[in-house]
């Protein structure tokens, strides 16, 4: 069942009467204030154990708080531009330009998010214990549950801002320092301590799609691991998630047949989802449908052609991107060379001039991650063009596509609504086991078998060419995509293999940029291989751009929230070094 509302616990307000001097007072609760034991019981609980899975998606009317890290995790990668047009959310252009400040808008609401998460997390921990109609059994599933989503959120907060405070069940002063003497604090213990106690306490199934189960919390908690080039203790967990894994309806992890069933409405939570985030559609609440991603769709312009979403143009994919899916003539990727050759786009034309779609071999993920003129764009017909596009010189001439909708889903999985956003009912799964699967082929390549590394791209990579983009029962682009046909030579071709198969695999899912950084090459890449062309391609978005090693790994701490961590006249939250 979705679950994406934010659930109002129901509770029956406490009406005191007190009788003096003959008088009759009543005295009433506050509306929308619950008293202590309106809450202490399983329903209360559970409530609250809802509300803190709906924070995942960010906060209402908030943008660019969700995990699905659009803005933080794939523009910044170079994945996208932040497509529409200059002066629409103008506080995220000088995020994909690596100028942000302090006081830029819209880190805001990254943190508030983080925040308010771990927040309905420690608050789900502090009551339940109080609960007296909870049996031993579920009291263990509902804290285990809650301590995945705190640790799940910690590690957001660590991924974006680097250096952040812990806060417990326990805190009750919130003014708690990131950093002691003259060292940033380092949270990466608790939030292996949150998912390590998710691991161990979670059962393998779970009553309803989208709760956590014992597989999720190995997952993220051998992610955390690789985030600290803990490849031995990664390694151990991946091998058996790989060898015993299951979903939370039981089913053993394995790549589904097509690689497109993971965004399709209709075949989510399959054996490839190790967690999603659960999105709804008409259930009465605007913002239950995918709406971390309400802006990401075609623009449309003041053209008539159908299409999906109403608005707004953002989260365009780049031409960068969309040459990495270029192959050799034998169907390998070209990690190196994959950028001096454009992918033919219609840039220059408008929908109603002639166009010959790019003839050169590609990677038929391209297809499923990008929309592009001359081929179909799910069951909207083929992909138009201009008419789809708000500004082609400023966002480029693409359209994202993962994280949209079929036409056949309009009425009752999609829809327009509020002031006419998209409403989706896709959900947001930051953890696949492909995934999985290329993370542990990182591991093996540090510390275990450059075979093992191999095969377990290979199981990637012939899902990938399981996956042709059809248009009228035939291949709709030159689809050429094999396997490595022989071990890597050395760690270091290992490395770049497996770098570049999780550009492809993951691409538009938020992982770009968290990846570069994890690898310690986010410079290099950015200001080598995209900055001096996209800076180019597009000049009024990029020209000039620059990454900073040493600073822009993390965003900066917003101002309000270092102001508001005044303690005994100075802060104890200290700026991240270079801002």
């Amino acid at each position: 069942m979705k679950k994406r509302l934010i659930i109002i616990i129901s509770a029956v307000a406490v009406i005191a009467t007190v009788y003096s001097c003959k008088k009759k007072f009543m005295e009433k609760l506050p509306q929308g204030v619950y008293d202590l034991a309106s809450l202490t019981n399983k329903k209360g609980v559970d409530g609250m154990l809802i509300n803190a899975y709906a924070t995942l998606d960010g906060i209402q009317d908030q943008q660019n708080g969700g995990a699905s890290n659009w803005l933080w995790g794939s523009i910044r990668g170079g994945d996208a531009y932040k497509g529409t047009e200059p002066t629409d959310m103008v506080d995220a252009n000088p995020t994909m330009r690596f100028e942000l400040l302090p006081s830029t808008g819209q880190i805001p609401n990254k943190w508030n998010a983080i925040w308010d998460g771990v927040g309905g997390a420690n608050l789900v921990l502090k009551i339940a214990p109080l609960a007296t109609d909870i049996s031993a059994a579920d009291a263990k599933q509902i804290i285990a549950e809650a301590r995945f989503i705190r640790g799940f959120m910690l590690f957001e907060g660590k991924k974006a801002f680097g250096n952040i405070p812990y806060i417990d069940e326990t805190v009750t002063d919130f003014k708690v320092p990131n950093f002691t003497g003259s060292a940033y604090v380092n949270i990466w213990p608790q939030i292996e301590a949150d998912l390590k106690f998710a691991y161990d306490n979670l059962d393998e199934t779970r009553p309803h799609k989208g709760r956590a189960n014992k597989w999720a919390g190995a997952a993220f908690l051998a992610k955390a691991y690789m985030f600290q080039n803990k490849f031995a203790e990664a390694k151990a967990l991946f091998d058996l998630i790989i060898a015993n894994g299951k979903n939370s309806q039981g089913v053993k992890y394995d790549l589904t047949p097509n690689y497109h069933t993971s965004f399709r409405v209709t075949t989510e939570n399959n054996q490839e989802t190790v967690f999603s985030i659960q999105a709804s559609y008409g259930d009465g609440a605007n913002t239950n449908g995918n709406y971390d991603n309400t802006l990401n769709y075609p623009h449309g312009g003041s053209a008539t052609t159908e299409k999906p979403g109403a608005c707004c143009g953002f989260f365009q994919p780049s031409q960068n991107l969309v040459n990495s899916y270029r192959t050799t003539a034998a169907g390998l990727p070209m990690p190196t060379t994959y950028n001096d050759v454009n992918v033919t786009s219609d840039e220059l034309l408008a929908s109603t001039d002639a166009f010959t779609p790019y003839a050169g071999t590609v990677d038929p993920r391209l297809d499923w991650t990008v929309g592009r003129r001359g081929i179909p764009y799910y069951d909207w017909g083929i992909h138009p063009g201009r008419n789809w596009i708000r500004k082609v010189d400023y966002g480029g001439p693409y359209s994202p596509k993962k994280n949209t909708y079929y036409k056949a889903d309009i009425g009752s999985l999609a829809g327009t609504v509020g002031w006419g956003f998209a409403n989706n009912a896709l959900n947001y799964t930051p953890m696949r086991f492909a995934d999985v699967l290329l993370m542990a082929a990182e591991a093996e390549i540090e510390v275990g078998s450059l075979a093992t590394a191999r095969t377990y791209i290979n199981r990637v990579r012939t899902r990938a060419a399981a996956s042709p983009v059809l248009n009228g029962g035939v291949d709709a682009a030159n689809y050429v995509i094999s396997i490595y046909p022989v071990d890597f030579a050395d760690k270091a071709e290992a490395r770049t293999a497996v770098r570049f198969e999780r550009k492809l695999e993951l691409g538009m899912e938020g992982h770009r940029f968290f990846d570069l950084v994890r690898w310690g090459i986010a410079d290099v890449v950015l200001n080598t291989e995209y900055f001096p062309k996209e800076g180019l391609r597009r000049v009024e978005a990029l020209g000039g751009s620059v990454f900073t090693k040493n600073k822009h790994e993390y965003l900066p701490i917003p101002e309000f929230a270092i102001t508001a961590s005044i303690k005994d006249g100075a802060p104890t939250l200290k700026q991240n070094p270079g801002y």
